[in-house]
């Protein structure tokens, strides 16, 4: 419950917590798996379920940063996936970025998480890359369950 005038449902942070590290041991066992795959076989079922059990949760910010949490954990994925600089240079590439920042951006030398945050790999991955792949959104799921209600 919040402690608005009006109280409202709300996720527990101790939800998100669980939901969270079941999500990281899925991404751990993902790295050398098809995204798509991982996304249908994996991803879907245990989002839909967590997301049904909270479906009364009235306050949506909660879902908002579990989507864009996935979201980077995924890129994040990728970002392992390609291994070598030059790999993700030509990926970066492939995805629609400038020679130059493909370049700048496969060596930067910096981590897979913050490469994952990183503008080069939202360009390259958007939202609704993932959306065509068939990731679930919470925030989405969540509009639907009202406008059902």
């Amino acid at each position: 419950m919040t402690w608005h005038r009006e109280a409202r449902l709300k996720v527990a942070a101790s939800s998100v917590q669980r939901l969270k590290e079941k999500l990281r041991e899925i991404f751990r066992r993902g790295r050398g798996r098809n995204l798509g795959k991982l996304i249908e076989a994996e991803l879907t079922p245990l989002l839909r379920g967590w997301m049904n059990y909270f479906r009364l949760a009235e306050v949506k910010g909660v879902f908002d940063e579990l989507d864009s949490w996935i979201r980077r954990k995924l890129r994040c994925l990728i970002w392992r996936q390609w291994k070598r600089p030059y790999a993700r240079a030509k990926y970066l590439m492939r995805r629609g970025l400038a020679k130059a920042q493909a370049l700048k951006s496969a060596m930067n030398g910096l981590g897979p998480w913050w490469n994952a945050g990183a503008s080069h790999m939202h360009a390259a991955f958007p939202k609704s890359y993932f959306d065509r792949c068939g990731l679930l959104s919470l925030l989405e799921q969540r509009l639907r369950f009202q406008l059902a209600s």
